[in-house]
């Protein structure tokens, strides 16, 4: 944007410019065989075009840089960067001379202005230069209002302003998905989108978790012991394409008793994401608290704390239970009962009393199974009974095993 005060008005000149990185010149081919018309012509003169690149003449794509010719797009969390230039136009000096800036937005006003020092005199022919710099957060409209005042030789101030009007698009498209698993911990999905023009490079998705939880990152595989994304080397993300991101959030160790009994919406917390367009611009956007509603589990909450993969046909092998009391208030006396099924047989004393359970707390019992049959097979038949309110808690397919045959030597 470039404008300029009449100069018949005012003894100043006001110039506002937007600062953007250059961008590759592009041209457009025009070649044919040789056996038309023009022969070797077209071909010849694009060789000879300095624009283009040496051995690569038909692409578009040059080898030159240029300069902005419009204001372009300006999308959230990039840095918004603008020249501003008053020159005096006129045969006299001008003195106390203050140029403002502000940036008006739909929710706030923000003062650019590197200095709010007047500039005593400006000589004819002389201008004042400022370079303003502001990370855009919101989108909409925004107004970039200019303001210089000025006394004459005279001793007449002068007072004008410029207003300048431009949007600020979105240019991530993020939906989260919360997967609970059967433990404490929670699984977070992050789908982004660009729904830009141009390509992304993905700089980084991370995601800073709350005070409740450790986060683990599961975009990269391991490959000859290093490191390596799930997306490639060149994590590149074209227009309007998707790509999911991964995360786990494990309670910390002072949450870990309490996990289970939380209720209502949890805070997990956010995604930070650094990408870079064109030639190096960068940009960042961070998402407000990500929130869960955390699962109910009733009264009592039966979980596994370790289970084998696969084990072998009718071996025994053990699993590790955590029961929980989600009661805030009402402590419990549980008995246990295990019920065989056609596959899975229990190895143990079944009625047997856990004891009393307070509000809140948990209780770990390690059991004993075997399966008859090959195949993936249902662990079921667990029951508790509360004897203070005579009342039962079915738990059937709390999780599967794989079910081999053993090695026979």
């Amino acid at each position: 944007m470039d404008v300029t005060q009449p100069k018949q008005e005012h003894l100043l000149a006001l110039k506002v410019m937007r600062l953007t990185k250059p961008t590759l010149f592009t041209n457009i081919p025009v070649t044919c065989e040789e056996r038309d018309l023009p022969g070797n012509l077209f071909n010849q003169l694009m060789k000879d075009d300095p624009s283009t690149v040496k051995g690569a003449e038909a692409l578009m794509l040059g080898g030159m840089l240029t300069l902005p010719q419009n204001f372009g797009n300006i999308f959230l969390g990039e840095t918004f960067s603008s020249y501003i230039s008053v020159h005096n136009d006129s045969n006299q000096v001008v003195k106390d001379i203050l140029v403002k800036a502000d940036l008006q937005t739909s929710s706030q006003r923000l003062n650019l202005s590197a200095s709010t020092a007047a500039v005593a005199e400006l000589k004819p022919d002389c201008c004042i230069d400022d370079v303003i710099h502001h990370e855009v957060k919101e989108i909409g409209t925004h107004i970039l209002v200019c303001a210089v005042s000025y006394t004459t030789q005279t001793g007449e101030k002068m007072y004008f302003r410029k207003f300048f009007k431009f949007q600020v698009l979105k240019p991530l498209d993020v939906k989260t998905k919360f997967y609970n698993a059967e433990t404490d911990e929670v699984f977070l999905e992050a789908q982004i989108q660009n729904i830009t023009t141009s390509p992304m490079f993905m700089e980084k998705v991370s995601l800073e978790p709350s005070i409740m939880y450790n986060v683990a990152e599961l975009n990269t595989v391991d490959s000859a012991g290093e490191s390596e994304s799930t997306f490639g080397s060149r994590t590149y993300l074209q227009p309007m394409d998707t790509r999911q991101y991964l995360y786990c959030l494990k309670p910390k160790q002072e949450f870990a008793e309490k996990a289970g009994v939380i209720k209502g919406v949890t805070v997990i917390g956010k995604l930070d994401i650094v990408w870079k367009t064109n030639l190096g611009e960068r940009g960042r956007l961070q998402t407000s608290q990500l929130q869960r509603m955390a699962p109910g589990y009733g009264d009592v909450r039966l979980s596994l704390e370790t289970i084998p993969d696969t084990v072998n046909l009718e071996e025994p092998f053990d699993i590790t239970c955590k029961i929980t009391n989600c009661s805030s208030e009402r402590t419990m006396d549980l008995v246990l009962e295990m019920c065989n099924t056609n596959s899975i047989h229990w190895c143990g004393v079944s009625g047997r009393q856990l004891g009393k359970l307070h509000p809140s707390s948990s209780l770990r019992l390690a059991l004993t199974l075997l399966s008859s049959v090959q195949g993936l097979q249902s662990v079921s038949g667990l029951r508790l009974t509360d004897t203070f309110l005579k009342r039962t808690y079915e738990y059937d397919d709390i999780a599967q095993v794989c079910v081999v045959s053993s090695k026979v030597k």
